[in-house]
């Protein structure tokens, strides 16, 4: 059985009004993070995620929480959704779109009342410092000797597509109807002018293709060229407009192999991550955290210093 979670936000009003109607102030009032039980934790997580959870997410939890292991899983999303849809552990998503977590809930597998917006990313055109392209955007692509490109499975490559449609540069098949991810690297190619094209399993493929100079031009996230300011160049970060908002939401997924600690400590991590405390965090490292307001555990997950 899921565990019913408490409500925080209840428990701090209660306070708060008690301390205000005896004259007192509660701006120094902070509600203690959840206790929880030991335990261990799969995270599943796009590819695009590795750099800001490995590097402050995670050990940020862990403050809170030191008893709780995570173990985090990186991948496509695509390929994350499969291997949960299929049977792999896991006990949180932490997907690069709606897509896949769409699919996950219609089947039943994510857990009701845990599923959160918790940042947006912006898909930019790259090159590697030197490389002397002629490339400025969009509109001349074709310019490149070549480019690396995630497969449509990928979500980085599903919205590259939507803004190549959007743009006019390529049409998508009436077969496809309307599904961008369905348009092959080699359509893309042939209107593109033959364009030679690299296509890569997952972004960090593609952020490693253009930032070893295995290929002239590329598209990644934003977020994907931090840390690697001095390897890669923008050319252009593409409109929201053209590619649509780059929704990563996350959510904790049935597991049936869970004890009821594994599954408390899920549901927590998960609330952690649309937590003010993570925000700082993403927003240091280039996600854009404007996604509408989640409330819930904030005050739970303030971050100790």
């Amino acid at each position: 059985m899921i565990p019913k979670m408490n409500k925080p936000g209840l428990i701090l009003s209660f306070f708060t009004a008690a301390i205000t109607a005896a004259g007192g102030s509660c701006t120094a009032f902070a509600q203690e993070a959840p206790t929880l039980e030991p335990a261990e934790i799969i995270v599943f997580a796009a590819k695009s995620l590795n750099t800001v959870m490995d590097g402050d997410i995670i050990p940020a939890y862990n403050k809170l929480h030191p008893d709780i292991t995570i173990i985090p899983s990186y991948d496509s999303s695509g390929t994350l959704m499969t291997q949960i849809e299929e049977g792999a552990e896991c006990d949180v998503f932490f997907s690069a779109a709606q897509k896949q977590m769409n699919e996950l809930e219609q089947l039943g597998l994510v857990v009701d009342g845990t599923r959160h917006d918790i940042v947006n990313n912006q898909v930019c055109i790259v090159t590697y410092d030197g490389s002397n392209t002629k490339v400025t955007g969009l509109e001349n692509l074709a310019s490149a000797s070549s480019m690396a490109l995630a497969d449509g499975s990928v979500p980085v490559g599903r919205y590259t597509r939507e803004a190549l449609v959007a743009s006019g540069l390529v049409t998508a098949p009436e077969d496809a109807d309307g599904d961008v991810s369905l348009i092959t690297t080699q359509e893309i190619s042939e209107a593109l002018g033959g364009l030679e094209i690299n296509e890569c399993a997952n972004v960090g493929a593609v952020t490693a293709a253009v930032s070893e100079g295995a290929n002239e031009i590329g598209t990644v996230y934003y977020s994907d060229t931090y840390g690697l300011e001095d390897r890669l160049v923008i050319l252009e970060k593409i409109p929201y407009a053209l590619t649509g908002d780059v929704i990563y939401p996350a959510a904790q997924i049935v597991n049936e192999a869970a004890d009821q600690a594994q599954q408390e400590a899920a549901a927590d991590f998960a609330a952690f991550l649309a937590s003010d405390s993570a925000k700082s965090i993403f927003d240091s490292y280039y996600f854009d955290t404007d996604v509408g307001t989640d409330a819930s555990h904030a005050d739970a997950h303030e971050i100790p210093s």
